[in-house]
């Protein structure tokens, strides 16, 4: 069965190639596996999000690719804060994504051999019960610049150790009386592996497993032995579980065995098919502008009425967007155009906006809405004049891109273009919007305005004779004239007509919060007061204080009378309004409901164009229609141009990845500081950190390396001289402080030890002073390769080239003990 419903064409992949697709790729041509199987493993603690959505879309889309199969499994192991209603949501949203699977799996399935298991690493000396308190307990971890120290119980026999555990899972002790650890290495480098929690008591009801355990396993161990268990070849996560990766290896080594010959014996004919234990990989997370995905802030955003729930067509939450109705071909073709990369980031809400517009314009066929009503009469039109208009649903951009040359009414029928109309009552007494109309206009206000002329869409040109106001000067009505066909306007206008059109609420949602980062602009925020010492001890800032006030506008108008007769779920481009449809909870046939979905342009770029100075703004190119002209700030969530659109091909061509390329095609200055760059270096590795980690600064004019600079330290990184890490680190400095990245790479010494002569006598000092370790590894615990080099990057301050010291180990360790 296929992982996706609607997939795409044979032959065309889901997922760009990538790093893990060249994994993959290596994994089957060495016969390593028979086929691909992946795994989406949410926590049902929360609603699923756009972060959820894009994490599904890599699991579900390489699953796709390689004709393997993508399981979906829930990570239960947290009783305190899992509900079924969390599940349910969880599972209908990613059915509403287009993903298919099997049976859905769950961590809480396997409890009980989770728990045989972990017998198994207690009977083998490989965990023990530890009795001390969780304070106690990060104390004696140590820290990165010195090693733990051993618990006073980590000698426990083994049976006391099998005694307290079966005491443990019988219920006689609290809370954080007792843990079980994995016995790894206290002197590890890597954290995680200082003997890592393994179980922990929780006395709570489990949704699914009542009260029948009160000892879960933890993530680490969890993660690794379900994966095991349901099939998993390739278990891909995000970037902040890289160090996890250490813990899964271990495991994988002292448990696989067992697990593989366990499922050999329970479904011999499906165990021929597997080859080998699955492996962790890690790929950049990806956050979102405008908002948060933390489930704890999303639940403290529910629970304090700042929204109206889960679904609240404002939230991230996929029942959110569902409700605001964006469509999960948008959401997917937003998560392609995200793809994978090493490194985390930021993205572009416009990047998102552009994947909503785009995937409407060819499904929302064009109907009038006045969501702000202005009386209009026609004096020279008699009382009681109708006719009906037959207007079209579709312009002309999408007829022409229509592949059969066929387009759709709202009912799903596919008509010739002349055919897909709509009848349109034109009456005496219309409305308008009331910014259509200005007493007194601004310069370049090219709608009604008194004495003035404009085009209502499809009816023909009016004359503004007069107005009227009430008490409070507040215009309520325009007296105007019909004209004949010699008249002529600039402007263009939408309008319905005032007897016949119906009643609707307007839901004009916008984005939840004012700044694009929140979480970080409270932090920032916090230190600032901070220093000034004006942070009240008892309400510290925090992310609620850049909520948008402005992220939901209520207001009540007309539609055009033919949407009574639409399918409900209908999406509609009210003319130049935005994309609408009707709310699927509250919207009734006598009282219809919609919900902006969303604009028909990147309004904040407007914002920002307004708060830029006079001098500085870039002329907007003229546009056909007045009403249309394109916003030339913030162009991200606009059309492609055909400059920008030739920009992005020659940019892709040059080597540079599909998600920078769209968003240097559609920034000016980033493209230009690249190209400067690429004089110096590669572009394809260049364009990540331009837009990655120099965007903002290249933005707002503040960037302090140069394009030359950034090249150079690329060039080392390239090289192996340095690290990723250091390489982050050392551009962070010199963008705060104006120095050359490379001067800061020589004046602290942070090229890497790339001499294998200087690198090879540490290594040998560390097998002299480890030979137990030596003989375990060679015996086939290949696992403590990861142990050598910690010591060695210990020895060498972590400068040594990870390449070359994976290099040299292995042919050290490879040596026999006679040689």
């Amino acid at each position: 069965m296929s992982t996706v419903k609607n997939p795409p064409e044979p032959g065309r992949r889901m997922v760009s190639p990538n790093f893990i697709t060249e994994i993959i790729d290596a994994d089957l041509e060495a016969g390593r596996y028979a086929g691909v199987v992946t795994r989406f493993p949410p926590e049902p603690n929360g609603y699923a999000h756009l972060g959820h959505a894009i994490a599904s879309y890599i699991n579900f889309g390489i699953a796709h690719d390689y004709g393997g199969r993508c399981c979906l499994r829930f990570d239960d192991t947290n009783p305190e804060t899992e509900k079924q209603e969390y599940v349910d949501s969880i599972i209908e949203d990613m059915r509403w994504l287009g993903w298919q699977w099997g049976e859905t799996s769950y961590a809480s399935n396997y409890f009980e051999e989770l728990y045989r298991m972990a017998l198994s690493l207690i009977e083998r000396g490989l965990a023990y019960v530890d009795s001390v308190s969780p304070e106690e307990m990060a104390r004696l971890r140590g820290s990165v610049d010195k090693p733990g120290t051993p618990s006073p119980y980590r000698e426990r026999s083994v049976q006391e150790n099998l005694e307290l555990f079966a005491r443990m899972r019988a219920g006689e002790f609290p809370n954080g009386a007792h843990v079980l650890r994995a016995k790894i290495d206290l002197a590890s480098p890597n954290m995680k592996l200082r003997d890592p929690v393994l179980y922990r008591i929780v006395h709570a009801e489990h949704y699914r497993t009542g009260s029948r355990w009160c000892i879960y396993p933890s993530y680490d161990f969890a993660q690794a032995t379900t994966d095991a268990l349901d099939g998993v070849t390739h278990s891909l996560c995000s970037l902040e579980f890289v160090d996890n990766r250490a813990v899964y290896d271990w495991l994988m080594e002292h448990l696989w065995e067992g697990i593989r010959d366990q499922q050999r014996a329970e479904r011999p004919q499906q165990d021929q098919q597997r080859a080998g234990r699955p492996y962790q990989y890690e790929f950049g997370r990806r956050s979102l502008e405008y908002t948060v995905v933390s489930k704890r802030k999303l639940r403290k955003l529910v629970a304090g009425g700042y929204v109206r729930g889960w679904d609240d067509p404002r939230m991230p939450t996929l029942a959110g967007q569902r409700r605001r109705g964006v469509t999960p071909e948008a959401i997917r073709a937003f998560a392609s155009q995200v793809g994978i990369s090493r490194t985390n980031r930021t993205v572009d809400i416009g990047l998102l906006e552009h994947a909503i517009r785009d995937d409407l314009n060819r499904r929302a066929p064009r109907v009038m809405a006045v969501t702000r009503p202005l009386k209009v009469v026609l004096t020279n039109l008699p009382d009681g004049h109708e006719e009906t208009l037959h207007l079209a649903y579709w312009p002309h951009d999408v007829v022409q891109e229509s592949p059969d040359g066929l387009v759709a009414l709202p009912d799903g029928r596919r008509v010739r273009p002349e055919e897909a109309t709509r009848a349109v009552p034109f009456t005496r007494e219309l409305y308008i919007e009331r910014d259509d109309f200005a007493p007194q206009p601004p310069p370049g206000f090219k709608r009604l305005t008194p004495g003035g002329t404009v085009r209502l869409r499809g009816a023909g040109i009016v004359r503004c004779d007069g107005y009227q106001t009430d008490d409070a000067g507040e215009v309520v009505e325009l007296s105007c004239t019909l004209l004949g066909e010699g008249a002529s306007a600039k402007g263009v206008i939408h309008w319905v007509s005032a007897s016949r059109a119906l009643r609707a609420e307007f839901r004009l949602y916008d984005r939840l919060f004012s700044v694009p980062h929140p979480e970080a602009e409270a932090k920032e925020h916090e230190e600032e007061e901070a220093e000034g010492g004006a942070v009240p001890l008892q309400e510290e800032r925090d992310f609620l204080s850049f909520l948008n006030p402005k992220s939901l506008e209520v207001t009540h108008g007309y539609v055009e009378p033919s949407v009574a007769a639409d399918p409900a779920d209908t999406r509609y481009q009210f003319e130049r309004m935005g994309y609408f449809w009707r709310d699927p909870v509250d919207s009734r046939p006598e009282a219809l409901v919609f919900n902006r979905i969303v604009t028909l342009k990147d309004a904040w770029g407007k914002e920002s164009e307004r708060q830029t100075p006079k001098a500085e703004r870039p002329k907007a190119p003229k546009a056909e229609h007045p009403h249309d002209a394109p916003d030339p700030t913030r162009t991200s969530a606009r059309p492609f141009t055909a400059e920008q659109q030739e920009r992005l091909e020659r940019l892709k061509a040059q080597g540079v990845g599909e998600a920078e390329a769209l968003v240097l095609a559609r920034e000016p200055r980033l493209e230009a500081y690249l190209s400067e760059a690429a004089r110096h270096g590669k572009i394809g590795p260049l364009a990540s950190w331009v837009v990655n980690d120099l965007g903002s600064a290249i933005r707002e004019e503040q960037v302090r390396v140069a394009p030359a600079q950034l090249a150079a330290l690329l060039r080392l990184l390239e090289e192996g001289s340095i690290n990723t890490r250091i390489a982050k680190d050392v551009l962070a400095e010199a963008q705060q402080g104006g120095e050359d990245p490379v001067a800061i790479v020589e004046r602290k010494g942070l090229r890497q030890l790339s001499d294998a002569g200087a690198l090879e006598p540490v290594v040998e000092r560390v097998l002299a002073a480890n030979p137990d370790k030596v003989a375990a590894y060679r015996a086939g615990k290949t696992g403590l390769m990861g142990f050598f080099v910690g010591q060695v990057m210990r020895e060498t301050q972590g400068q040594a080239n990870p390449q070359l010291l994976q290099e040299l180990l292995s042919r050290k360790l490879a040596v026999n003990d006679e040689s």
